[in-house]
């Protein structure tokens, strides 16, 4: 009677242990493919986009010039 309980006993661990081995090795690859993904999206957003600090950084020098501009128009103007 003991043979036959661990030869049930066996087949239930196999059946209940196989697909949760399977399972995890199956969610570790998805996770492996996500984080390759998301590193790959990173590296692209940097090619393609521009950070607030850079962004605000170029705006003042674009605005300074303008400015320096608008003074030497403001000088040729009211020298006439």
């Amino acid at each position: 009677m003991s043979a036959s309980f661990e030869f049930i006993w066996n087949i239930i661990l196999t059946l209940v242990v196989a697909p949760a081995a399977w399972f995890l090795l199956h969610l570790n690859g998805k996770q492996e493919k996500l984080t390759t993904g998301l590193s790959d999206t990173r590296e692209e957003m940097a090619k393609t986009y521009v950070t607030k600090t850079d962004l605000h950084n170029d705006l003042n020098r674009i605005m300074q010039r303008f400015d320096r501009l608008e003074e030497k128009i403001d000088r040729i103007t009211g020298a006439r």
